[in-house]
């Protein structure tokens, strides 16, 4: 999960003193998530994102986390085509965030927008939307950026509260899953977790009403229905080792 990070390169505070100039152009480019073949997932994404990619969790130091898998080999994105374009219906909030991203919030610390001032589409030529008006007050774009960032927090929030009640409830089973392209390729994928579907059957009633309340055994239901979209993905691979675009 750690090559996820990677995507931001020089994340620094949003400044009205030091961006007052500054534009982003973000266009239909992907190709800074080219090398992630997996990207974090909030609850709030589980509905639309189950319907056409797998979604597993993976641990990262004493928390797991909800992940969309997009590419089976190391630094391979499978829904990323050679020009840049996203290939698929759905695009995750984490990569819709960027070149944003909030630092801190540790310890009372108050987060803090940053921007990747290395993404290719931050400019000082007035192409895209600026950042800043001539006075140095906040544009309408990086309010909403803002806002978006905000409530993507949020929301990594409530996905952590509900990735700890799965392990509270000891639903999560480590897992493993493996496909061979018609060329004799092996590919592999895992190192993951999934809800296990018989230790949830297991649970008791008082366990499965309260899941239901929440809102949370929805989620889970997205998440072990997103399992049959690994297929999806082979057939991807297998395009793209014949030399054409993602399917």
């Amino acid at each position: 999960m750690t090559k996820q990070l990677m995507i931001y390169e020089n994340a620094v505070p949003v400044s009205a003193d030091e961006h007052r100039g500054l534009s982003v152009r973000q266009g239909t480019s992907f190709g800074f998530a080219a090398a992630l073949n997996s990207v974090p997932l909030v609850v709030a994404e589980f509905e639309k994102a189950s319907a056409e990619y797998p979604i597993i969790f993976a641990a990262e130091g004493e928390a797991m986390t909800p992940a969309l898998v997009i590419g089976l080999r190391a630094d391979e994105n499978l829904c990323v085509n050679a020009d840049g374009t996203w290939d698929g219906d759905y695009v995750p909030a984490f990569l819709r965030r960027y070149p944003f991203v909030f630092s801190g919030g540790t310890e009372g610390e108050p987060f803090t927008l940053c921007i990747d001032t290395a993404f290719e589409g931050v400019n000082e030529d007035d192409k895209g939307e600026h950042l800043f008006d001539s006075d140095g007050n906040r544009t309408q774009y990086l309010n909403t950026m803002l806002q978006f960032a905000s409530d993507y927090q949020t929301q990594h929030a409530v996905t952590r509260s509900f990735t700890e009640r799965l392990r509270t409830l000891d639903l999560l089973e480590q897992a493993t899953a493996t496909a061979s392209l018609p060329d004799g390729t092996r590919l592999s994928l895992g190192g993951f977790q999934r809800v296990s579907a018989e230790r949830l059957a297991a649970l008791g009633d008082a366990d499965v009403l309260d899941l239901f309340r929440s809102g949370m055994l929805s989620v889970i239901q997205a998440h072990l229905a997103s399992l049959s979209r690994l297929p999806a993905l082979l057939v991807r691979a297998e395009r793209r080792a014949n030399g054409g675009q993602a399917d």
